[in-house]
């Protein structure tokens, strides 16, 4: 783990921090060949430059986002935006079903979005994989 991922962990309450732990593992193990980093202020994880999970803490609770979440038709995962993003709330670690993360991290590899050049597109997105 990066110290920036850690840092924020690290920020977080006890009961977040758990959750944060367990998103990042399984995350990290399901996502082979991927980057992580803190962007825009949170954890986000990266194929080929484009954006394809993170979480975040929110007053709702630890917003698990998908990048192109709205294409995995997953009815746990809500839609989030104006794009094709779609996201899970934890509000404790138990509320989380890693049979369904591991599903949609496999989703979130076949199934992209190209958010990478959203702004050279002046905001049209083009699906690039899946």
């Amino acid at each position: 783990m990066n110290k920036d991922i850690s840092d924020y962990h690290n920020l977080q309450s006890a009961s977040d921090k758990v959750i944060c732990e367990l998103l990042y593992s399984e995350i990290s193990d399901n996502l082979g060949n991927s980057e992580s980093k803190v962007w825009h202020g949170h954890p986000v994880w990266f194929i080929n430059g484009n954006p394809i999970v993170g979480y975040s803490k929110l007053k709702k609770g630890l917003q698990l986002l998908f990048w192109s979440g709205q294409s995995f038709d997953e009815p746990e995962l809500k839609a989030e935006g104006k794009f094709k993003a779609a996201n899970r709330y934890y509000n404790d670690v138990k509320e989380i079903n890693k049979k369904d993360l591991k599903r949609w991290l496999t989703k979130a590899i076949e199934i992209q979005w190209d958010y990478k050049n959203i702004v050279k597109r002046k905001g049209v997105l083009e699906r690039i994989a899946g």
